[in-house]
């Protein structure tokens, strides 16, 4: 029976983190659910004032405005970690 030696290590097994596993900054999630929450306070906002506000001029492009913020919310949770 041969004796191990204590001083050395076994080799590392473990492979490298790859920037797919590392977790999202600190700011990520407050700013995906921002998006969310400002797309969907534009779309409450156009319907309440009447079209007269967010943007008047934009008119009924003022809801793909909200839907479009919004989204890109919703697209930052594919990368949510």
């Amino acid at each position: 029976m041969a004796r191990k030696n204590p001083r050395t290590r076994p080799a590392r097994t473990e492979v490298a983190r790859s920037n797919e596993d590392t977790p999202n900054a600190v700011w990520f999630k407050p700013v995906m659910f921002g998006f969310m929450l400002l797309g969907l306070a534009w779309i409450i906002v156009f319907y309440v004032s009447g079209s007269q506000l967010p943007i008047a001029g934009l008119g009924a492009m003022n809801i793909l405005v909200g839907f479009g913020i919004a989204f890109i919310g919703f697209l930052m949770t594919t990368r949510w970690r």
